[in-house]
């Protein structure tokens, strides 16, 4: 099952957020071409160490590569230009993560293009957006962690500010953006008329402070670091210290709440005024957590999943290590082989989508060029 069938779509991509995207639109039948630059070795990413395959193939490339194709072209040339220009008289949509500055430069969004194709849709992703003082500026997911004040909110109270250990914001901006692509690309196809859709970084890391935000803009208190990765309204949402590692724990609703200090058989935390109420037991959430701490150190992590798994919702606290090999992975299918010229027992993460119950088949991301007889095809 392949919904996007049909749909091709160029892509000046490096590094996470547009990669990361379009790699969906890839999964989903789209056929994803990435223009690559030869004289500078195409997408950076291919030389990201450690784990190299080979001259110009990394481990770090291929987790955002897969189903895609490559032509290399370079775009300030003559040549170049003119076949990029062949490619998007047929294709759906131009894709960038360039710095915003630099489509108007190189003649990459809808005024520059629509000439060649009028139903041409451009998505542009930058850092800090193309209509700004900070077009011009250079910037990575980290930065925009630390500016929008997701840092300010994450890790414990007595210590420093932390970034998330993975870089959600590219994640999550590649995501929007290609949402915001689809939306577009139906209209094109409908009204015969394409068009610029922008979104950066900066912007969605803004927007990931949700209802933190609309609180604070509203009049209550600055939002801070809780201990324990606590939820900032509901208790108990947290880690729990067991005898040998921890256990998270999301009491999001009074009935959850009910059934821990039942299977705690702890019946008389319940009628503890203190922790009688939503808002009671976040005010006592210092105490609650004692209360809580001292029940879950009587057992081992393993032996507490399961006493309440399936019933209440928790979860081991795991490292990459142990996440990857936990057998509901297997059950799921959410790793797979896909074979590497350099790495014949290649695996990668599948698809987190699934099409009628089918997660979508994977194939290696393509060596640079590997697809320049698309140009040859697109001139015949």
């Amino acid at each position: 099952m392949k919904p996007l069938e049909g749909t091709r779509v160029l892509t000046l991509e490096q590094f996470g957020a547009a990669p990361y995207g379009t790699m969906f639109l890839a999964d989903l039948g789209a056929d994803v071409i990435k223009i690559e630059n030869p004289a500078s070795g195409g997408d950076p990413s291919r030389r990201v160490g450690p784990h190299l395959l080979g001259e110009c193939d990394s481990e770090y490339f291929q987790a955002w590569a897969l189903n895609k194709r490559s032509v290399a072209l370079d775009l300030k040339t003559a040549d170049g230009r003119a076949g990029f220009e062949r490619l998007v008289g047929g294709a759906d949509a131009v894709v960038n993560n360039l710095r915003g500055d630099q489509p108007g430069k190189l003649g990459l969004d809808y005024p520059a293009l629509k000439r060649v194709n009028p139903a041409i849709v451009c998505l542009h992703i930058s850092a800090y957006g193309r209509d700004n003082a900070r077009a011009a500026w250079p910037g990575y997911d980290y930065l925009m962690q630390a500016e929008a004040g997701l840092m300010s909110m994450t890790g414990e109270p007595d210590g420093p500010p932390a970034r998330c250990g993975l870089s959600v914001i590219d994640f999550m901006t590649g995501m929007v953006g290609v949402a915001g692509l689809l939306g577009c690309i139906m209209r094109a196809r409908a009204t015969g008329t394409g068009c610029d859709v922008d979104t950066c970084l900066f912007d969605v890391a803004l927007h990931q402070l949700s209802y933190n935000a609309v609180w604070y803009l509203n009049g209550a208190p600055m939002p801070t670091r809780l201990p324990r990765g606590s939820h900032p309204a509901l208790t108990p949402v947290q880690t729990q210290r067991t005898s040998d590692g921890w256990i998270y724990v999301m009491c999001m609703t009074d009935r959850f709440w009910e059934l821990l200090a039942d299977r705690l058989d702890r019946s008389d935390l319940k009628a503890d005024a203190r922790f009688a109420t939503q808002a009671a037991r976040r005010d006592n959430r210092d105490a609650l957590t004692a209360a809580l701490d001292a029940e879950f150190a009587r057992r081992t992590t393993s032996e507490w999943l399961a006493h309440l798994q399936g019933t209440l919702p928790v979860a081991p606290v795991n490292d990459v290590a142990q996440a990857l090999a936990n057998p509901f992975v297997a059950e799921t299918g959410m790793v797979a082989s896909v074979p590497h010229p350099a790495r014949p027992d290649f695996r990668v993460l599948a698809s987190p989508l699934r099409i009628d119950g089918e997660r979508p088949a994977q194939r290696i991301g393509p060596a640079l060029g590997a697809d320049d007889h698309i140009l040859r095809e697109t001139r015949s």
